[in-house]
């Protein structure tokens, strides 16, 4: 299957499927040339999106500062919510040092984030 080389590819491509989408609904056939067309072209623009422009995982320190705010805390309240020091707060949030075991249940049940965030599986 053909691959996007390079941006000016790219943005041809994606200005291709603009014009393709108002041609194309639910009852179009899937032997339709414009329907062929926007499939082919809209999988080969999503590849070269995720290769090119992925954002990849949020850190464990970006997910705690989020929850952090959204909780409306601040470091020091958070080390009294987990039982841990402030410096080691700061440590996890510098990206430092990570958490224990303990620590990361800790923070994965008192913050209300996905465990597999918390252990980065």
């Amino acid at each position: 299957m053909a691959k996007i080389e390079n941006r000016a590819q790219y943005d041809w491509a994606v200005k291709r499927v603009e014009e393709l989408l108002p041609l194309v609904d639910d009852s179009t056939s899937s032997k339709d040339p414009n329907s062929i067309e926007l499939e082919l072209l809209s999988s080969m623009v999503a590849d070269y999106s995720d290769e090119h422009f992925s954002l990849g995982e949020p850190s464990l320190a970006d997910v705690i500062k989020l929850r952090m705010y959204e909780m409306g805390i601040n470091q020091k309240t958070l080390s009294v919510l987990l039982e841990i020091s402030p410096s080691r707060i700061s440590d996890y949030l510098t990206g430092k040092s990570e958490p224990t075991l303990p620590v990361a249940r800790s923070i994965s049940q008192r913050l209300n984030i996905s465990p597999a965030v918390v252990l980065g599986v």
